[in-house]
């Protein structure tokens, strides 16, 4: 049986793995998406399903005003004493020479809860982690960050001791280990086996130099001597990897003594003007982001980990660990809206949901969403969206508005940032004809093609539908929800990816639902449902 690659698909890591039992959990980012840190659930390493989310509410997570992709970078997941342990930041600055990343902790008895209010630990940089030492003691280790001029940024990774029954960080704190000459190290995990702490790190950045480092000490505070063949796991240099940005491991030890890595990783596609000799480096886009890999490590003799079989480069097949298969229920491909509450797939931007903008009540079988702020807002957004997980898929709904002026708008929108997205809207025009047409940004740039516009005759509901093939993009509208017309041109959908743009991001693409309302009336917009299926020749 083998495991295929990547395990997670369409899920932003950073990774941080635990098992406890016969259980395997894998925590990841979230960045400006509510709720926050999403834990996906295993039992054989190879069947993964959405469980939960943990960060639920403003007091654990305030992420109001955050730019794209700051928010929670980098969670730790761990079980110690009877409960679970989740290390996160929550960034609200980045780009520019310092980052305001305050670090916290939550507990829980149980995975899906109920979570604790946060615990402040420190600032002092971002990607905090915890150990449990086996006499009791607990240590967070995070990267520490200095923004002064003339200074590598990424300054070390330091330890500090924390006290459980204070709920604060104790003592003085060490600088234990400032990486390779890759340099850019952070995302420190730390294991004790075979009588050394393994301090396991990211290196080279997020991007296509991304790579795993380990450093190993006889004491917790070091000195850590490197790996004799660090990195032990990156992209760097194969351009024609299936896998790529392969870095910031965790591990974790099966039943039957084997052991894994969970690790970032990503499957660029290239825009349709790049050229015949393009590589990764040069014009690959990360549609669906930072995805989740893993991958078997065995120890030498030496008592170093590494790749099976030698080399660094992430396999797009890993033996599987002989484990008894354990396959989930697959998600329905329709979301008819029939629920209460809203399905765990969906996300908002920055802030909860809440039914002061989006009710399932209020017309039941219909979700209904009040207009808010523009798609350009930082704020009130009423926008529910899911993670693109797949090259080849398409988004559907179908839509009850009637707008009364030419500032509101709802419909379906193909997002990335504030600065970067498609959007199938319908409106009304100067003299109050309903129209549905498509928006464009495209890096902030803001415009309304008007050979993709059109008048709705009617005021029936209208279904829309997005349309994904690789790097393109397309809508269509029907009045019957069976007979399609494709609205505007072929879009380039690789502007929804993280290396799109002024400033590069990590969340990869989503397809969502929302509706906009500039004149402050918060006209509502009901959907009636969400359809997601894949598609062998979506995209037109």
């Amino acid at each position: 049986m083998k495991i295929k690659n990547p395990i997670l698909t369409g899920f932003n890591p950073d990774p941080s793995g635990v098992r406890v039992g016969d259980d395997y959990y894998i925590a990841t980012s979230t960045f400006e998406w509510f709720p926050g840190v999403q834990i996906h659930h295993s039992r054989d390493l190879v069947n993964w399903r959405l469980l939960c989310r943990v960060l639920d509410r403003v007091s654990q997570l305030d992420m109001r005003g955050s730019e794209h992709s700051c928010g929670i970078w980098a969670p730790n997941l761990t079980y110690a004493d009877g409960c679970f342990w989740l290390l996160y930041t929550n960034v609200r600055s980045s780009g520019g020479p310092w980052k305001d990343a305050p670090n916290y902790l939550v507990t829980a008895p149980e995975i899906t809860g109920p979570w604790s209010e946060p615990i402040f630990l420190n600032a002092s940089g971002f990607d905090p982690s915890l150990f449990h030492a086996d006499d009791g003691r607990k240590y967070v280790f995070n990267i520490l960050w200095d923004g002064r001029g003339l200074r590598h940024r990424f300054a070390g990774i330091v330890m500090q001791e924390y006290d459980p029954e204070k709920r604060c960080l104790v003592g003085d704190i060490s600088n234990i280990w400032l990486g390779t000459q890759l340099r850019i190290t952070e995302g420190p995990n730390l294991y004790f086996c075979n009588g050394w702490y393994y301090l396991v790190c990211a290196e080279g950045g997020t991007g296509w130099n991304h790579a795993v480092s380990v450093a190993r000490s006889r004491d917790i505070q070091g000195p850590y001597e490197t790996h004799p063949d660090n990195p032990i796991l990156t992209s760097k240099g194969l351009p024609a990897d299936f896998l790529q940005r392969g870095g910031h491991g965790s591990w974790v030890e099966t039943q039957n003594g084997r052991w894994y890595m969970p690790h970032l990783c990503s499957r660029p596609v290239f825009p349709a003007d790049a050229p015949e000799d393009a590589t990764p480096k040069s014009h690959g886009r990360n549609i669906l982001g930072r995805e989740t890999a893993i991958q078997e490590i065995v120890w030498g003799k030496d008592d170093w980990p590494r790749l099976p079989g030698g080399g660094k480069e992430p396999k797009n097949e890993v033996p599987a660990p002989g484990l008894p298969l354990h396959p989930w229920p697959q998600d329905p491909s329709l979301d008819d809206f029939d629920d209460p509450e809203l399905n765990l797939h969906f996300q908002s931007l920055r802030e909860p949901v809440d039914k002061s903008w989006c009710s399932l009540t209020e017309r039941p079988g219909w979700l209904r969403l009040y207009g808010r702020n523009s798609l350009f807002s930082r704020f009130e957004q009423s926008l529910v969206a899911r993670r693109v997980k797949h090259l080849q898929c398409e988004a559907s709904t179908c839509l009850d508005f009637r707008p009364q002026n030419w500032q509101q708008m709802a419909g379906m929108v193909a997002y990335y940032d504030r600065n970067d997205y498609y959007y199938l809207r319908v409106t009304v025009d100067d003299e109050g004809q309903r129209m549905i047409g498509v928006v464009i940004c495209d890096n902030g740039s803001y415009s309304e093609p008007e050979n993709a516009q059109a008048i709705l005759k009617q005021d029936d509901p209208v279904h829309l539908l997005v349309r994904l093939n690789g790097n393109r993009l397309r809508f269509a509208w029907s009045s019957d929800g069976s007979e399609w017309q494709n609205i505007g041109p072929v879009l380039d959908s690789t502007i929804l990816s993280d290396e799109y743009g002024t400033t590069s991001g990590y969340t990869g693409a989503f397809f969502g639902l929302c509706c906009q309302d500039m004149s402050g009336q918060r006209i509502p917009a009901d959907f009636d449902y969400y359809a997601a299926v894949l598609s062998e020749d979506a995209g037109g």
